[in-house]
């Protein structure tokens, strides 16, 4: 028996009670038979839009009637309702041209994506699995249901979406559906760049993502086709044990699974290929390859729509990572001036992923890493100015000196630098008596 949410038995008892069919249905029934708990519990029904609306009134809401959806209200609580349909042709792709409702459960399950997410289970216990879903859970195993070269080709997001399930869930990909998938990549080409940033972040962030992009670069090669030529590019360099390729996998798996970190290891040596260069002792160099992989971080972001924090976080990062990190305190106090707390701990994981996929001779770089953390921590403890807002003087202090305009940001920024850079402490009074010196000198 599936915990279902009260809120959910109140919809199915409400819709049986009237006399139609109603099931939890898809990912929901997924996860719960994986004992995963499910983020959003799918109901469908018998019956048609308007029967719900009218069943549930006040509490229904058409969010999605075109396609038999209507939002319920129960227990204070949303829950989806979807009437049995059918999906006529998809020409663009993504989306059906026409539906149609239906009053049979298995021809709904028929249109699904995947066997897994294909079954239905009842408020009475009972499991629906036409297709042999619940085998292939057994199996941990993604299969399309039927001809998956219709299924992809009915929505060509599917492709992402199963190597998505793949890495979150740690399944492999059925023999024919993951051929087909190869086959059909190409048609991501018709599905809107959000639609595909989305489902590549869950992936990224998947304990099986490494694996995922090291089976199927091909198909993320589509939308960026800039990840293709670090596969198999040989680094020929004593401080790496891998090509290029391999070793952005293993620092994807060596760093926390969270977006902007993933992204960020992803695309930290894009630019590697274009600056390789060997030298006269056959040692492979990337000289400046931190600059491009940088721009084409940015571009290959913008392409995608990311939003402009997301994008600028990502290539501040990847634009550091190359760089020698800061081991002292002036210069950890110079980084979180440039970069901010958040940032800086991100630099510290991104380079700890980079370090961890080169040749194991040069792990003794994580002392470094460990010894910048521990001053990083020495100094948040010790309420370290780094930023405007600690500055013991702000703009209304040097208003009432006389300065206006521009002046008095240039001279709170000049002001941060000097403490930043050891020249002048954070003293209210020290700091006021340099702008005091500084106004004289000026007259």
């Amino acid at each position: 028996m599936l915990d279902m949410p009260e809120s959910v038995q109140t919809v199915l008892q409400k819709l049986e009670s009237a006399g139609h069919e109603a099931w939890c249905v898809g990912g929901c029934v997924r996860d719960a038979l994986l004992g995963r708990t499910p983020e959003d519990w799918d109901v469908t029904t018998s019956a048609l839009p308007e029967e719900t609306m009218a069943l549930f009134g006040s509490h229904a809401f058409p969010t999605g009637v075109q396609h038999g959806t209507v939002t319920v209200r129960a227990n204070h609580s949303s829950v989806e309702v979807t009437t049995y349909r059918l999906d006529g042709t998809y020409s663009d792709h993504r989306r059906p041209d026409t539906i149609s409702f239906t009053r049979s459960l298995e021809e709904d399950l028929a249109r699904r994506d995947f066997t897994v997410n294909a079954m239905a289970f009842s408020l009475r216990g009972e499991l629906r699995d036409p297709f042999h879903g619940q085998e292939d859970l057994r199996r941990g195993m993604l299969r399309c249901v039927g001809d998956p070269d219709r299924r992809f080709g009915k929505d060509a997001l599917r492709i992402l979406r199963c190597l998505r399930f793949s890495a979150v869930l740690g399944f492999s990909v059925e023999s024919a559906t993951g051929k087909s998938l190869c086959r059909k990549r190409g048609l991501l080409r018709a599905i809107a760049v959000e639609r595909i940033q989305a489902e590549l972040w869950k992936l990224l962030c998947g304990g099986d993502a490494a694996k995922v992009l090291r089976a199927y670069p091909e198909v993320f090669g589509v939308f960026w086709p800039e990840l293709l030529p670090m596969v198999g590019l040989d680094q020929r360099n004593p401080h790496h044990c891998y090509d290029v390729w391999e070793h952005t996998l293993h620092a994807v798996s060596a760093v926390q699974p969270e977006a902007i970190l993933r992204c960020a290891v992803l695309l930290h040596d894009v630019g590697k290929p274009s600056c390789f260069t060997v030298d006269e002792d056959g040692i492979g160099h990337f000289y400046g390859h931190g600059a491009v992989s940088r721009d084409l971080t940015d571009q290959m972001l913008r392409r995608l729509k990311c939003s402009t924090q997301f994008r600028e976080t990502v290539t501040r990062l990847v634009d550091w990572h190359d760089r020698n990190i800061p081991r002292t305190e002036k210069s950890i106090r110079r980084a979180l001036r440039i970069l901010g707390e958040e940032d800086l701990r991100r630099l510290i994981a991104v380079k700890r992923a980079d370090n961890l996929a080169q040749a194991p001779a040069y792990w003794d770089r994580q002392r470094e890493l460990d010894r910048a953390e521990e001053i990083l921590e020495k100094l948040l403890a010790e309420s370290a100015c780094f930023s405007l807002k600690q500055l013991a003087v702000n703009g209304r202090d040097l208003l009432q000196m006389g300065l206006s305009g521009p002046a008095i940001g240039q001279t709170l920024d000049r002001l941060l630098d000097a403490v930043v850079n050891d020249e002048l402490r954070n003293e209210r009074e020290m700091l006021l008596e340099n702008v005091r010196h500084t106004m004289e000198n000026q007259e």
